[in-house]
């Protein structure tokens, strides 16, 4: 019993590290706007101007090739956290890329609201917010089970503290990853079908 309360707080522990590296790199993404020269934010300006066209008209992709698009981007983020997890000098990649998906939705966020304001806001809401919600606890829990398990490889290989245990924890790793890139592919169902149908709602007041 006192093993698994400590276990869990170790976990604890890991989750807030992990989501707080996350929050940073929200607040670094959002920053990272003000840093846009002019010409830069006139490009994306432009670009997000085609992009409301397009949704507003439709993207003309077939909701099977956008399902598939969507979900392969998913998986190679949870693959990248897995394979990660798999060694001693991955654990820091798996910091990096909860880092990096931080400042790509603080970015997002940030320049909506910093461009149209009260409708970039909006926008963000419909477009940014929803499916990531789901995303975002799923990604958690891959790194956290990543960085548990790169921690049980120094532990055993590096500081060479040998013990027949190695087989059951990757045995977990795995089937735990599995789950959440199922969970992954129920995602970007909704963000196939559903994140469309409410971002044409908003479009036609960014065009």
């Amino acid at each position: 019993m006192q093993s698994l309360r400590h276990s869990f707080k170790d976990l604890t522990t890991l989750y807030i590290f992990v989501a707080v590296l996350f929050l940073v790199g929200v607040i670094f993404g959002a920053l990272m706007v003000n840093a846009l020269s002019l010409e830069q934010q006139q490009d994306l300006a432009r670009y997000l101007g085609n992009y409301f066209a397009t949704v507003d008209q439709g993207d003309g992709m077939s909701l099977q090739d956008t399902y598939w698009s969507i979900a392969g981007l998913h998986l190679k983020w949870v693959g990248l956290i897995w394979i990660c997890g798999l060694s001693v000098i991955g654990l820091p990649g798996i910091l990096i890329l909860d880092f990096l998906k931080g400042v790509l939705i603080g970015f997002t966020v940030g320049y909506l609201v910093g461009q149209f304001s009260w409708k970039g806001l909006l926008f963000a809401m419909v477009s940014v917010a929803p499916h990531n919600l789901l995303i975002i606890p799923v990604l958690l829990i891959c790194s956290v089970a990543a960085i548990t398990f790169s921690l049980h490889i120094i532990k055993n290989r590096v500081l060479m503290h040998h013990n027949n245990n190695f087989k059951r924890p990757f045995v977990r790793y795995v089937g735990l990853t599995l789950v959440m890139a199922a969970l992954m592919l129920g995602i970007s169902l909704f963000e196939t079908w559903v994140t469309p149908a409410m971002m044409r709602w908003v479009t036609p007041f960014m065009i």
